[in-house]
């Protein structure tokens, strides 16, 4: 069997997250809570015009922004 064989079921990106999860998930619980909160992110979006930047927008905040 090659070392290969995930390609088969996954790409790139899922195997990725499938391992992240794993040494997440066998983390110590202090350091998998810091892992946790490393791991969210949150989307905004800029509507640029004339070469400028306008105010950047959350999509969906995170919960300590407003």
């Amino acid at each position: 069997m090659s070392t290969a064989t995930w390609r088969q079921f996954f790409t790139y990106n899922k195997y990725t997250q499938i391992a992240a999860r794993a040494v997440r998930q066998s983390l110590k619980e202090n350091e998998r809570v810091a892992a946790e909160k490393r791991g969210l992110t949150a989307l905004r979006y800029q509507h640029w015009e004339g070469g400028k930047g306008g105010e950047q927008v959350y999509l969906h905040p995170p919960p300590d922004k407003p």
